[in-house]
């Protein structure tokens, strides 16, 4: 099943007396579940994709679709409300409130749920961060964690209130190369034990060889789709052709598939 749908999007925005032309002709699908990477060099339209599908910004035209939702031509209000039930966001700098604890922090989105109760609350805060092995840190603030420590409290932050998307931006930049791999191994274990769907944005290589799926994306328009198997990547016509050859390998057994 999909969870996000683009169909010949086209994002502009104005620069002075210039317009600026951000994605052209995009379209793609994701399905709900996978870790998928969106990788580019700076400026290739990639914080574009994730701010359509994140409900943060609308296409000049073209259809973007997350859970079901036609997002353009939405109201800020509407996305709001629709990011709120649907996305979570993890950032390159952490984006914590520095005066709140990790507790506070992780708390923070499900303030707005008034027909929570602070119990449900304390308890699916106290298990998440429990889940990122946090606990004995949950009173301390910001500026006395470790840079792999804050983004496992934005990764908890993230996920409580259970999101159908969790949309990471360059998500290990500032860290270690050691911190990042775990930070990386434990989205992906999160994505295993939940069915959350993991979309990065990157240019480092590390980051999309932990996805499943990987979107290039250069000028402003898709340059390849692929897809891991047996842990090599395949480029959309090198999966496609290997899928036939699997087809063909089925029907000499007896068996018959289809694809497209």
């Amino acid at each position: 099943m999909e969870i996000v749908r683009l169909e010949h999007v086209y994002k502009e925005y104005p620069l002075g007396a210039h317009t600026v032309q951000a994605l052209t002709d995009v379209s793609f699908s994701i399905d709900a579940g996978v870790v998928l990477a969106i990788a580019g060099p700076s400026g290739s339209g990639k914080s574009t994709l994730l701010n359509l599908i994140g409900c943060i910004d609308t296409p000049s035209s073209g259809r973007v679709i997350v859970a079901g939702h036609d997002i353009t031509g939405k109201s800020p209000d509407a996305l709001a409300d629709l990011r709120a039930r649907t996305v979570g966001f993890i950032f390159q700098t952490f984006n914590l409130f520095p005066v709140l604890t990790a507790k506070e922090n992780v708390e923070y989105p499900l303030l707005q749920r008034h027909n929570m109760s602070k119990q449900e609350r304390n308890k699916r805060v106290e298990r998440l961060l429990e889940f990122v092995k946090l606990s004995k840190y949950a009173r301390h603030l910001p500026n006395q964690l470790s840079g792999g420590q804050r983004q496992r409290v934005a990764i908890a932050r993230a996920l409580v209130t259970r999101p159908k998307v969790v949309l990471a931006d360059e998500p290990t930049a500032n860290l270690d190369h050691k911190t990042g791999e775990g930070i990386l191994a434990l989205m992906k274990d999160i994505n295993r034990k939940t069915g959350t769907t993991f979309i990065f944005s990157t240019h480092d290589q590390k980051v999309v060889d932990f996805a499943d799926h990987y979107i290039g994306i250069e000028d402003g328009q898709v340059r390849f789709l692929g897809v891991r198997r047996d842990g090599k990547w395949l480029i959309r016509d090198e999966w496609l052709q290997k899928a036939r050859s699997d087809l063909a390998e089925t029907r000499v057994s007896g068996v018959g598939a289809h694809v497209r």
